[in-house]
């Protein structure tokens, strides 16, 4: 296939590379022509290191290079060319007057293709005679490592195109995943469920930054926290597509943006492209460690019945902790208890438990080493440095656990979080934005998470789940943590997150 790429920027030249080393021929332009040779100069670097890591021969290398033509006007006539990718930036006058030019030069069998990342299909086809022949193909960066393609229909394009992008897409080594031409549309869409819970958890100060980050990655076992990852991307991005998602889905509460993020971009506190984000870089950056352990790990303890409260008691008594039996604690003890949505506050009004030395503790099996407490404002500090050292021993031969202190929230830190992130994934699968295998398969792929979000549903179980959504609803009274239809009808149905389940259509 002959491939026209316009715009070679970071994405162009990212996708001409790809496309040529997967066998095409790849005319890349741009107006601005000592950015092709910019780009050129790239691509070639890029081979060349592959080919000094060995990672591909050097004649793939250099048949590669040769398939890649620069062009030095992006309207020249094209007769051969089969499909045009544009990658010029992010605006919808510039990528309609592109497209417009293209239409005049090129045959109408060359099918369009735009890899916007936030702008509407269907609004930059609008602008064609034939808007038919226009879709997304939106890529990430690095486009070589990013293995993943979302292929986005507009609402006008020829049913044909998307399936034929598909196979082009996994012809060369990638994967594709079909949406609809939504906010965001899929990855970015799926992403906003663990950030926007990190901010809402930042403005109820249930811990900082850091925190947060650690409880994300050592329970959730996330390769970056979702502070850490805003500073990667940078603030300003972030907080542009949380906001634009949020105003194209009509202000969806799930979506909700956070009140803390304006002033921070408008004081340039970007991320690590600025120095400063949520955290400081560069060299002498302070680096935000834990306050070692200090309480007395031999003080009694009391585990209140609740979820996990056998299993907790069982591994504290194999790691050598005095673990009470009865039915209530004695005068010394400290009193753990296991929390699913609901608050520490909640279970010591509930049950009678003594204020100052109950703790909660979360139930979530840890990816990692780690543990989290949580305080409420009644806690006895005392009682709680003596609760952190109860929790973070371990059974003998293996290592102490580290224990993160937070404050009490109903379902705490990672549930939060990864209610969350299957709850928006949920309602992207409700919407028929995408099937639920392309969810999953995007957000493993796109965002690094270690499962699917709604295969991760699958592994906490749907009843468990709308239990943890309910009491996180009913506790909060906000309704991002409503549960959706599509996680309540599975739960009752008994059928997996993961299944698209039987349709009207199927029927007819």
């Amino acid at each position: 296939m002959r491939i026209r790429i316009v715009g070679a920027g970071a994405m162009g030249r990212g996708i001409a590379q790809w496309a040529a080393v997967a066998g095409h021929t790849v005319e890349l332009c741009d107006v601005r022509t000592e950015a092709v040779t910019a780009a050129v100069d790239f691509v070639r670097s890029m081979l060349e290191r592959g080919v000094q890591k060995g990672r591909m021969p050097s004649g793939d290398a250099a048949a590669a290079l040769e398939r890649l033509v620069p062009l030095d006007d992006p309207w020249a006539p094209g007769p051969e060319v089969e499909l045009v990718i544009e990658a010029v930036r992010e605006d919808l006058d510039t990528k309609a007057e592109v497209f417009g030019k293209l239409a005049e030069a090129l045959p109408d069998s060359a099918v369009f293709a735009t890899n916007t990342s936030s702008l509407s299909v269907t609004r930059i086809a609008a602008s064609l005679q034939d808007p038919g022949r226009l879709a997304g193909l939106h890529f990430f960066n690095p486009v070589p490592l990013m293995k993943i393609v979302e292929v986005v229909p507009g609402a006008a394009t020829r049913p044909e195109i998307p399936p034929a992008l598909t196979a082009l897409v996994e012809s060369c080594g990638h994967r594709a995943v079909t949406v609809a031409d939504t906010p965001g549309f899929l990855v970015n869409h799926a992403g906003r469920g663990l950030v926007t819970e990190a901010l809402a958890l930042l403005e109820e100060s249930v811990a900082d930054p850091a925190g947060i980050d650690r409880i994300a990655r050592d329970v959730l076992g996330l390769r970056m926290g979702p502070f850490e990852l805003m500073d990667l991307t940078g603030l300003d991005v972030t907080a542009a597509v949380i906001d634009s998602i949020w105003q194209g889905f009509r202000h969806e509460d799930r979506l909700r943006p956070s009140y803390l993020t304006p002033n921070r971009v408008t004081a340039g506190l970007h991320g690590r492209k600025t120095g400063q984000g949520w955290f400081t870089y560069g060299p002498g950056a302070p680096v935000a460690e834990e306050p070692p352990v200090t309480g007395d790990a031999g003080r009694p303890v009391f585990v209140a019945d609740g979820e996990g409260a056998a299993g907790l008691r069982s591994a504290l008594g194999a790691a050598g902790a005095t673990v009470e039996s009865g039915s209530d604690p004695s005068g010394d003890a400290v009193v753990l208890v296991p929390v699913w949505g609901t608050t520490v506050a909640a279970a010591v009004a509930s049950l009678g438990l003594p204020a100052a030395r109950t703790f909660g503790v979360d139930p979530l099996p840890p990816a990692g080493s780690r543990r989290v407490l949580a305080v409420t404002p009644a806690a006895d500090p005392s009682a709680a440095r003596d609760a952190r050292a109860v929790l973070a021993r371990a059974a003998e031969g293996k290592e102490a656990y580290a224990v993160s202190v937070v404050r009490d929230t109903a379902g705490s830190v990672a549930q939060r979080l990864l209610a969350s992130v299957v709850s928006v994934a949920a309602s992207i699968a409700e919407r028929s934005l995408a099937t639920p295998a392309d969810i999953d398969l995007a957000v493993t792929t796109g965002l690094g998470y270690p499962t699917g979000p709604l295969a991760w549903g699958d592994r906490i179980g749907a009843a468990r789940l709308l239990d943890l959504q309910s009491a996180l609803h009913r506790a909060t009274g906000d309704p991002r943590h409503r549960p959706t239809r599509w996680l309540a009808e599975r739960a009752q149905l008994g059928l997996p997150l993961t299944d698209p389940g039987t349709s009207p259509e199927d029927c007819a």
